[in-house]
């Protein structure tokens, strides 16, 4: 392995086509690539405890440095160990440098002003004022202490105008370059981001651009904001094959199943989303013959679990959809939980599953069949009974 920032190296072990066999060596512990990463926004991953999430097989998670910043503080967070003793993971973490939220949660009140040095906003929490620079954002993520770090970047809308793209797109080269000039911890890496939206050719420059700065790794920031998901394919396919051979590949906040095996085919190597545990907490399950919508009349009475050939904690158990379902109309945590644990199962195992069959040699026929499989049998919402 190339080593990067202290305890940390990255190597392809085997490719198929464009997807990846790799091995993420970070200061606390290897992870096998590509792999999908838990959200703990708020340093939890919501519902489980961290022996749960790794019960998964997940072996790095995310944290929201905007969260973690503006409650309960970074210093907090530092004088308890940094963000792995405070939540008691011992894995790897990544966290993100905070931007998009402070631009996202603020936008809708016209809180925040980008500008050349950074965002200056109001916290959602209690309306004082705030400002996120890129110096700021990689100190605050130093002082919270993942092993990965992301540079702060600009999250134009997918629908912008190309002169608003390339705006953001300079932006966020510039700022590249402050990220890396600031001092982080020296165990710390720092991942760039690639930004451009759904134009081919703003994506490919600014990634050369960006490989030509000491990163850790690259990104690919901007996508699932609102274009449509067959331009958003294409230009992932096109451009992540291009990134840096040499550097792990990750794509910022897209994660169905489908997102997952087409993007890896594609050249990904990691990833993050929300859904599988948002979706728990909605009652949606998420199997490999598709998605059981838990409250559907239809599970009442059924005795099966909820996927047969699941060995996650809930389906070991032999809870049965119909106890499942009771349990969320009865409003009761437990469902939330086994839900969640479930669903992030099933993504461990779907990513394990990409890994063999790239070593195998057959991942192309692997994701077609786990495609064709998973529209098997899926929910769909029952119409809400007449009062």
């Amino acid at each position: 392995m190339k080593p990067r920032a202290d305890g940390f190296a990255f190597r392809v072990l085997c490719t198929d086509g464009a997807a990846r066999r790799s091995v993420l060596r970070t200061p606390h512990g290897d992870v096998d690539l590509p792999t999908f990463m838990p959200v703990g926004t708020q340093g939890s991953v919501k519902a489980l405890a961290p022996d749960e999430v790794a019960s998964t097989g997940a072996r790095i998670v995310l944290g929201n440095t905007y969260h973690l910043w503006l409650r309960p503080g970074e210093d907090v967070v530092a004088r308890h160990g940094g963000l792995h003793g405070f939540t008691k993971w011992p894995h790897a973490m990544l966290t993100d440098s905070g931007g998009f939220q402070a631009f996202s949660l603020n936008t809708r009140e016209k809180l925040v002003r980008p500008s050349e040095d950074g965002f200056r906003f109001k916290s959602h929490l209690d309306g004082s004022p705030r400002f996120l620079s890129p110096e700021i954002a990689v100190q605050v993520q130093a002082k919270i202490g993942a092993d990965i770090q992301m540079q702060l970047d600009v999250c134009p809308p997918g629908d912008s105008p190309r002169d608003v793209v390339e705006a953001a797109v300079k932006q966020t080269t510039r700022w590249a370059k402050r990220a890396v000039a600031t001092p982080r911890g020296r165990q710390q890496a720092l991942f760039g981001i690639v930004q451009g939206a759904c134009f081919e050719d703003l994506r490919l420059a600014h990634a050369a651009e960006l490989a030509e700065l000491p990163f850790d790794g690259l990104a690919l920031g901007g996508f699932s904001v609102g274009e449509p998901k067959d331009k958003m394919f294409a230009t992932i396919e096109a451009v992540a094959p291009k990134l840096d051979a040499e550097r792990p590949r990750y794509l910022m906040g897209v994660g169905t199943p489908e997102d997952l095996l087409a993007c890896v085919g594609f050249g990904v190597d990691m990833f993050d989303c929300v859904l599988p545990t948002r979706n728990a907490r909605n009652g949606q399950a998420l199997t490999r013959d598709g998605k059981i919508i838990i409250k559907n009349s239809k599970h009442a009475s059924d005795d099966s679990p909820l996927d047969a050939s699941c060995t996650c904690a809930c389906c070991a158990a032999g809870y049965s959809r119909a106890y499942l379902r009771h349990l969320y109309l009865a409003g009761e945590i437990l469902v939330l939980r086994l839900l969640s644990l479930h669903n992030l199962h099933f993504y461990g195992e779907l990513m394990a599953g990409a890994r063999a069959a790239i070593e195998a040699g057959n991942y192309a026929a692997f994701a077609r069949a786990a495609l064709d499989r998973m529209k098997r049998e899926s929910d769909t919402v029952e119409p809400a009974s007449p009062q």
